[in-house]
C-alpha cells in the first residue's frame, strides 16, 4: 500500500503483505467511520478493514435480490440461534450506515443518567456529547423530514396518534438533497443519504486513510498488555470466500468497531473475554409489527422510510418495557420473509401489499434489572458465524402484546379496514372495542410471532468496573493499554431510539482517548 489514501477491494492484493500505520480501525460502519474521521483530521496514519464489499451508487439498483446478498451480514438472513429474531445488519464499506433509514435521535438523558447511576460510566454526559453532535448533524445535513413531504404509510401512524392523543414527532434524518425515493434500505442511488461511504469515509481517504474491503479480520495480535496488530483474511469480491491472500496490520492502536456481534466475537476468537463479560449483556430493540389494510393505496416502499414517531410509551413504569412506535418501509421480497402462513393465505397478503401499512414498536431492553439481554459467542473460531442466544421472556412478550393493541388503535383510528398481528395464525381485527380480547387470546410465545431487529448494542458494555463490564468510559479495553471499541457493542444497555447518531457522537467524543494512546 502507498501513503496515499485510497479504497482497495480483496482483488488488489496477489500475496500477503504486512502494513504498518498508527490505528487500525476495525469496521467502517457508523463508530468506525467517525473515529477514522476524526484520527486523520489530527494527522494519524490510519487504515481501516472492512469485512464487507465496496459498493457505490452505480451498484444500487434497488433489486431486493441484489441488495441483501451485498450490503448485510448473512444476505440479510442472520437471526438468533433459534430463529426466534430476525437481525438485519449492514456489511459493506460505510456498514449500517449504507442501509439504515436515516433516522437519527440523540441519545436520550434518562439514558445516560442510568449508564451512570448503574454501570459507573463517567464522563458521558449529554453536555458532553453536544458539540460533537452538533458538528456531525452540520456534516450530515440531519434535519426534520418535512410534514408536508411525508408518505402515506407514514401518515397512518402519525394521524392515528393526533386522534388518540399520544405524542407524535417528526424523524430527523441524514440526508441532502433526498429524491423521496424510498429505496435508503438496498442503498441510495443518488448518493442523497449522508451515509459514511459518502460522506467521512471519503473526508479521510482525502487526508490518507487507507480502506481495505473485503477483509475479514481474524484475530488481533496480542502481547502482554498491548496489541501490535490485527491479522485479516482476503476475501473475494464476487464470492466472499478467502482469496489465501493474508494482510497483517501492525499499529500502535487498535480500534475494533466491528458492531454488537462482531466486534465480541473478534475478542473472543484473540483470547479475549473480559472476565467473562464478552459478549454479555447483548441487546436488541426487540420489534413487533401490526399491518393494516388501508381503503386507499399506501405503497409502503414508496417515499422516505420513517417520517413519523412516538415516544408516548416509552416509560411505562417498574417491571415494564418501553417502546418506540416507528414504520417500516416494506418492499415486496422482504414482505414475503415477514408476512405470516403459505399458499394462498400468503399470496393474498402480498397481493394487498399496495393497501398495506406496517407500524413497528421498537422495545427498550435492558433497563429493567432483571434484564440481562443475550450473548454473543463462538460457534467455531475457525468460521465467520457466530452464536447469537437471546432469550425471549415474560416481560418482552407483555410489551410485545401491549404494542400490538396500541398499534392496532392506532392503524384503525387513521381509516384501517383491518389490522393484522404477524403472529404463525395471524389476529384479525376490524373494530377498537376488539383489540384487547383478540391479542390477549393470541399466542405469545417465541416463534409463534414475528420478532425483528435492526439494532444491535452491548456485547462489550462500558462501566467502571473490570469484573462487570469490558470497556472503560473511554471506551478503551479493561487491562489493555492500546486496544478500544468503539461501536454499539459498548452501549451497557439498548437507548429506545434508533442508535446511529449515539454511535456518531460517542465515537467522535472518544476520538480523544484514542489518540491520546497513539501519541
Amino acid at each position: 500500500m502507498s501513503k496515499a489514501g485510497r479504497i482497495l477491494t480483496g482483488r488488489d492484493h496477489g500475496a500477503s503483505s504486512t502494513v504498518h500505520c498508527d490505528v487500525v480501525v476495525v469496521g467502517s460502519g457508523a463508530g468506525g467511520s467517525v473515529l477514522a474521521d476524526r484520527l486523520t483530521a489530527r494527522g494519524l496514519a490510519v487504515v481501516m478493514l472492512e469485512e464487507g464489499g465496496y459498493w457505490t451508487r452505480r451498484s444500487f439498483d434497488g433489486r431486493e435480490d441484489h441488495s441483501y446478498p451485498r450490503l448485510y451480514q448473512e444476505m440479510g438472513n442472520r437471526a438468533t440461534d433459534d430463529q426466534s429474531v430476525l437481525i438485519l445488519q449492514g456489511r459493506n464499506v460505510g456498514g449500517g450506515t449504507t442501509v439504515n433509514w436515516c433516522t437519527s435521535f440523540r441519545t436520550p438523558r434518562t439514558v445516560l443518567d442510568h449508564w451512570r447511576d448503574q454501570h459507573g460510566v463517567k464522563g458521558l454526559t449529554e453536555e458532553a456529547l453536544v458539540p460533537h453532535w452538533e458538528a456531525i448533524e452540520k456534516r450530515l445535513h440531519i434535519a426534520e423530514w418535512p410534514l408536508d413531504r411525508m408518505n402515506a404509510n407514514n401518515q397512518v401512524l402519525w394521524d392515528g396518534c393526533g386522534k388518540l392523543g399520544y405524542s407524535r414527532g417528526l424523524v430527523r434524518r441524514n440526508v441532502n438533497n433526498c429524491a423521496n425515493l424510498g429505496y435508503c434500505g438496498l442503498g441510495c442511488p443518488l448518493d442523497a443519504k449522508m451515509a459514511m461511504g459518502v460522506t467521512l469515509i471519503p473526508d479521510a481517504v482525502e487526508r490518507g486513510m487507507t480502506v481495505q474491503a473485503n477483509a475479514s479480520v481474524r484475530r488481533l495480535l496480542v502481547e502482554n498488555r498491548r496489541v501490535r496488530g490485527v491479522e485479516a483474511q482476503l476475501l473475494d469480491p464476487e464470492t466472499d470466500r478467502p482469496t489465501g491472500v493474508a494482510l497483517t496490520v501492525m499499529a500502535k492502536t487498535v480500534a475494533v468497531c466491528g458492531g454488537a456481534i462482531n466486534s465480541p466475537a473478534l475478542l473472543l476468537r484473540s483470547g479475549l473475554d473480559g472476565n467473562g463479560n464478552v459478549g454479555k449483556r447483548f441487546f436488541l430493540h426487540p420489534v413487533v409489527i401490526m399491518s393494516a389494510l388501508m381503503p386507499e393505496p399506501v405503497a409502503p416502499w414508496s417515499g422516505a422510510p420513517q417520517a413519523a414517531y412516538s415516544h408516548h410509551f416509552i416509560e411505562r413504569g417498574p417491571g415494564k418495557l418501553g417502546f418506540l412506535l416507528e414504520v417500516p418501509p416494506v418492499m415486496p421480497l422482504i414482505g414475503a420473509t415477514v408476512f405470516p402462513g403459505f399458499g394462498e393465505e400468503h399470496q393474498q397478503l402480498m397481493e394487498e401489499l399496495p393497501f398495506t401499512q406496517t407500524s413497528i414498536a421498537i422495545c427498550r431492553d435492558g433497563l429493567l434489572p432483571e434484564d440481562t439481554g443475550g450473548t454473543v459467542k463462538l460457534r467455531d473460531p475457525a468460521e465467520r458465524r457466530v452464536s447469537i442466544d437471546y432469550p425471549l421472556r415474560a416481560f418482552h412478550f407483555e410489551a410485545f402484546r401491549e404494542a400490538c393493541k396500541v398499534m392496532a388503535r392506532i392503524q384503525l383510528a387513521a381509516g384501517a379496514r383491518e389490522v393484522r398481528s404477524l403472529h404463525s395464525r395471524p389476529v384479525r381485527i376490524q373494530k377498537a372495542a376488539d383489540i384487547d380480547a383478540a391479542l390477549d387470546s393470541a399466542a405469545w410465545e417465541a416463534g409463534r410471532v414475528r420478532v425483528a431487529t435492526a439494532h444491535q448494542m452491548g456485547g462489550c458494555a462500558m462501566g467502571a468496573d473490570p469484573r462487570t463490564s469490558v470497556v472503560d468510559s473511554t471506551l478503551r479495553y479493561h487491562g489493555m493499554d492500546n486496544l478500544f471499541v468503539v461501536d454499539g457493542s459498548v452501549f451497557p444497555t439498548s437507548l429506545g431510539v434508533n442508535p446511529q447518531e449515539s454511535i456518531f457522537g460517542i465515537a467522535r467524543w472518544a476520538s480523544q482517548f484514542v489518540a491520546a494512546a497513539t501519541a
